[in-house]
C-alpha cells in the first residue's frame, strides 16, 4: 500500500506518479570496502561504503605487490564489478574513479590467500 505515500509527494496521472531523483553527497565512516565473490575465472567485487555521491564510474584491478599493470574491470550490476582474469588468492589493488571525478588507489587492500566471500576494508575514503 505504498500508493498513498507516493501520492503525497507526486501527482497521480494515468497510473503514473512522476518522481525526480537527485544525487546528494553523503559522509561515510571508515574506508571503502571490497567484497569478493564469484569463482576462479569470474571475480565479482562489490564496492560498498563509498562516500560523496557513492557512484563509481570505473574500476581497475592490479595483481601482486610488484606489478604496475592495471586491468580494467567491467560493471556487472549495481555496485558489482567483474574481472575475467584469474585473481584467486593473489594480493590485489584497486583503482576506483567516482562520478565526481576523484580517483583513489587502494594499494594491496586484499592480501594474498584471500577466499571468496571475504570483505576487505580500506583506510581510504572519497572526499
Amino acid at each position: 500500500m505504498a500508493q498513498p505515500a507516493w501520492e503525497k509527494i507526486g501527482i497521480y496521472r494515468a497510473g503514473i506518479i512522476p518522481v525526480m531523483y537527485q544525487r546528494v553527497p553523503c559522509v561515510k565512516k571508515g574506508g571503502v570496502r571490497f567484497t569478493i565473490n564469484g569463482h576462479d575465472h569470474f571475480n565479482l567485487v562489490l564496492v560498498t561504503n563509498v562516500a560523496t555521491t557513492g557512484s563509481i564510474k570505473s574500476m581497475d584491478v592490479m595483481m601482486g605487490s610488484n606489478s604496475t599493470d592495471w586491468t580494467p574491470m567491467a560493471r556487472n550490476w549495481g555496485a558489482n564489478w567483474h574481472s575475467l582474469s584469474y585473481l584467486t588468492g593473489q594480493m590485489l589493488s584497486f583503482r576506483v574513479a567516482n562520478m565526481d571525478g576523484q580517483t583513489l588507489v587502494f594499494r594491496n587492500v586484499v592480501p594474498s590467500g584471500w577466499t571468496f566471500g571475504q570483505t576487505f576494508a580500506s583506510t581510504l575514503q572519497f572526499q
